[in-house]
């Protein structure tokens, strides 16, 4: 008896000391784990900032984190407008294999999405396994921000966010606790353009340089300024996290992204498959000034973000990813060769091009000729200088570069050599010594469209009855349960869903990954990107 008892002991203090050294473990992996910030711009392309060049106007705090990190040249969005765009960036997949193609699916902003067209308001059920990356973070300790804007052209789900609104701060989270923080920053958005342009106007409109796609005209001009200034508006508002971050001693341990979510403002920018509507700015610093002062040249895509940020936190991307860590312990060796681009529907106008990139060529196919890039969208319309653009073009007083953008019917297809040619304004499709080229770039934006199962062959109606049934999407089953040694075990059918759960009294959502004690009351309910939620379960 006395040994049974000796040895019942020792048993007990084995798995004490175990229990121990797994809490231990777990409480220094958290310690190790790297502060992540996004800084997110709306609607700039590389071409407005010092850091690439221009030197218009003077960007103190942007210029100082690129000077502690590594500036890229060659950063890109799949999709050359906001909502399609996020949703790439927020769970590492083409908005063209998730259905979130067209802007907007999924509209938060009114009950009616485009009535004029027929098209309501939807979310898209995404691929099987398909997640909001920050849960996974979550899942391992983080806490996750987001201040303010959402827009993913989907219904988000619980349980991705500790906290999603404008008070949302890492300042909020558990002393200790690693976080990931995103901050929006509206002042560089299109709309800022006209609703800025009756306030200051911050730099001297002689010295704004127009590009050769654009006629230079007063409104014009003032417009391009117009948007210098927002840019100093938005400097201002990034230096107000930055300090934040140095007064509290998190900058240099903080790995910081900045980027915007697609190229700039106005007409053949926003929307556009050209480099001014889908090249973007890109600056990453990471900890205690890691690779200052860099610059890098591969191709980043936002289907790569997600991937590497889940890598720096030594996640593995799971296989439905498309996208590519290109840092951290799960980073791809192998450069990304190509950057893929899609455009469609654009709020109540339909149209549908692809492009990609490979090296300093770009391929754009055009599948509706007849039908002009300047699509007249009735938001854009609103800006002085597309109705400067649209008056001159009626009087026939736009020169041949600048006319371009409007004439039907569209080529077929388009070939740019990027080097020789970097506004995109000769188009050599139909050049015989670069037949090759064109056939090949032909070639493997045909295999992409297949690899990638690319929706965009199929009208948007179709794909809304594929998904909805009437108004209402599918609705997941309830979580099962059931209690074994003082533990509740939580199961779905779904694979492709998340369990979530929460006290009586518990404001925000957690992601169930183990058993869960039965001596309080759990609330859960299962979740998934397309679905309704499931009925909660309360469970004694």
């Amino acid at each position: 008896m006395i040994q049974k008892n000796i040895y019942l002991f020792f048993l007990i203090l084995i798995f004490s000391f175990s229990f121990l050294g797994c809490k231990y473990d777990r409480e220094e992996n958290k310690k190790q784990l790297p502060n992540i910030v996004w800084l997110v711009a709306e609607d700039q392309s590389p071409e407005f900032f010092p850091i690439y060049g221009d030197s218009t106007v003077k960007l103190p705090i942007i210029e100082s984190l690129a000077k502690d990190g590594i500036v890229f040249n060659n950063a890109y969005t799949p999709a050359p407008v906001c909502a399609p765009a996020r949703s790439a960036i927020i769970t590492g997949l083409y908005p063209t294999t998730l259905g979130t193609h067209n802007m907007r699916t999924y509209n938060s902003y009114k009950k009616e999405n485009q009535p004029t067209i027929g098209i309501p308001s939807y979310s898209p059920i995404v691929p099987k396994g398909v997640k909001m990356f920050p849960q996974y973070l979550r899942k391992i300790g983080y806490y996750t921000s987001n201040n303010s804007k959402e827009d993913y052209n989907f219904k988000k789900t619980d349980g991705v966010w500790d906290d999603s609104s404008s008070n949302a701060h890492w300042k909020n989270r558990a002393a200790g606790q690693p976080f990931f923080a995103v901050f929006n920053f509206g002042i560089s958005h299109e709309s800022q353009i006209w609703e800025q342009g009756d306030n200051d106007i911050l730099v001297d409109q002689k010295l704004v340089q127009i590009p050769p796609y654009f006629p230079d005209t007063h409104e014009i001009r003032k417009d391009i300024a117009v948007n210098y200034s927002n840019l100093i508006r938005l400097d201002k508002k990034i230096g107000k996290i930055i300090n934040e971050l140095k007064q509290e001693g998190l900058y240099e341990k903080s790995i910081i992204f900045f980027y915007s979510d697609h190229g700039g403002p106005f007409p053949r920018h926003k929307r556009s498959l050209y480099e001014t509507g889908i090249k973007v700015p890109l600056v990453i610093k990471f900890p205690y000034s890691k690779y200052a002062g860099t610059e890098n040249n591969n191709f980043i895509s936002f289907i790569d973000y997600a991937p590497s940020i889940l890598s720096l936190a030594g996640i593995k991307p799971p296989d439905v990813i498309q996208g590519k860590a290109q840092f951290g312990k799960f980073k791809v060796n192998d450069k990304v060769p190509y950057i893929f681009a899609a455009s469609d529907r654009f709020d109540e106008k339909v149209d549908r091009l692809r492009a990609v990139r490979y090296n300093n060529f770009k391929y754009i196919r055009n599948f509706n000729p007849k039908i002009s890039n300047a699509i007249p969208v009735s938001y854009r319309e609103q800006m002085p200088m597309m109705r400067e653009l649209n008056k001159l073009w009626k009087e026939n007083l736009l020169k041949r570069d600048h006319s371009l953008w409007f004439k039907t019917p569209k080529p077929k297809e388009e070939l740019y050599d990027l080097n020789k040619d970097p506004y995109e304004l000769k188009n050599l499709a139909g050049e015989v010594s670069l037949k090759d080229t064109l056939l090949f770039l032909r070639e493997v934006l045909d295999q992409w469209i297949i690899n990638t199962s690319d929706l965009g062959e199929y009208s948007e109606i179709e794909l809304i009855e594929k998904w909805v049934k009437g108004t209402k999407s599918k609705k997941l089953k309830s979580v099962s349960f059931k209690k074994e040694y003082g533990k509740i075990i939580l199961k779905h059918f779904d694979s492709g869903s998340t369990i979530l759960w929460k006290g009586k009294n518990d404001s925000v959502w957690n992601i169930y990954s183990k058993p869960l004690s039965s001596s309080k009351q759990v609330i859960t309910k299962a979740v998934r990107i397309g679905y309704e939620d499931s009925d909660q379960i309360t469970i004694n």
